[in-house]
């Protein structure tokens, strides 16, 4: 009989719990107009939801005069200190969903950047996350690091102090391999691991589960940067890791063969996708 494992830390986490069922309640509370800033979270199936109970999305950088005045939920990747004043200019009702880590990234650096330190987010510069963050910072004096040849290549003018900060879903050993390469150019530097905890467990029980698997699977959306990562920590413990984002992408015809399968999904996946692929992948032999 096969043996299928779910990681207990598979799918929604705090933080895009809390944006979610913030919608939901807005949704009973409201009788206008509901925005969410960008996609609530990146789960199509969750954000369809959404649109069919009339929850409209405002594309990031849109000119906001195209949406009549309504509420916008902030979603739990946060948004710059300028997209703020923009809605409340506008006549937006403002309703903030971020996530609590998150904040407390754009406080570090709101604070470190009035003290004159030069902000390093280790991260993905096109991640929503990494944009609000950099909203709170001087871009002047901002630098944004994904990998060891940027983290190599980095300098600045003169003996300029640095703060260095993390995407909230980062990998946790990337980030440390990260911060040392430029610890080692001498920099007067303060560290502030900002990668949530829930990511570091989850990460590191999706590597142990795909060690000890004989095929892994891992769900999650496919603009999730937290799902991308877990894919990748899989995919280097186990040669048999699949990404999907339902069901229906999952060739079982794979699995034939395998006895031993692990399961791990993505901080935006909802459980009732874990639930589907898991009862399926137990029973189809």
């Amino acid at each position: 009989m096969r043996k299928v494992t779910t990681a207990k830390t598979a799918g929604f986490c705090f933080g895009v719990k809390r944006a979610v069922d913030t919608v939901y309640e807005q949704i009973e509370k409201e009788s206008g107009g509901i925005y969410t800033y960008g996609p609530i979270i990146h789960n199509e199936e969750v954000v369809e939801d959404l649109k069919r109970k009339g929850v409209a999305v405002i594309e990031e950088h849109a000119d906001l005069t195209a949406y009549e005045r309504g509420t916008v939920v902030i979603r739990s990747h946060g948004v710059a200190k300028g997209i703020y004043e923009k809605l409340t200019e506008k006549g937006f009702e403002i309703v903030d969903a971020t996530c609590p880590f998150v904040l407390k990234i754009h406080r570090y650096v709101e604070e470190y950047t009035k003290k004159g330190y030069h902000i390093v987010i280790i991260g993905n510069c096109s991640h929503p996350e990494v944009e609000g963050i950099r909203g709170w910072c001087d871009p002047k004096h901002t630098t944004v690091i994904n990998c060891e040849e940027e983290a190599l290549n980095f300098s600045i003018n003169g003996e300029k102090r640095l703060c260095i900060v993390s995407q909230t879903t980062f990998n946790y050993n990337k980030f440390q391999d990260l911060v040392e390469i430029i610890r080692e150019k001498g920099y007067d530097i303060i560290v502030l691991n900002t990668i949530c905890n829930a990511t570091e467990t989850r990460q590191k029980e999706a590597a142990e589960l795909a060690r000890q698997s004989d095929a892994m699977i891992v769900i999650g959306g496919k603009s999730s940067s937290n799902t991308q990562k877990l894919f990748e920590i899989c995919k280097k413990e186990c040669e048999n890791t699949y990404y999907i984002q339902t069901l229906d992408d999952l060739n079982l015809q794979k699995l034939q063969s395998i006895d031993n399968v692990g399961i791990t999904a993505g901080a935006s996946t909802p459980n009732k996708i874990i639930e589907e692929v898991q009862t399926n992948v137990r029973n189809e032999f």
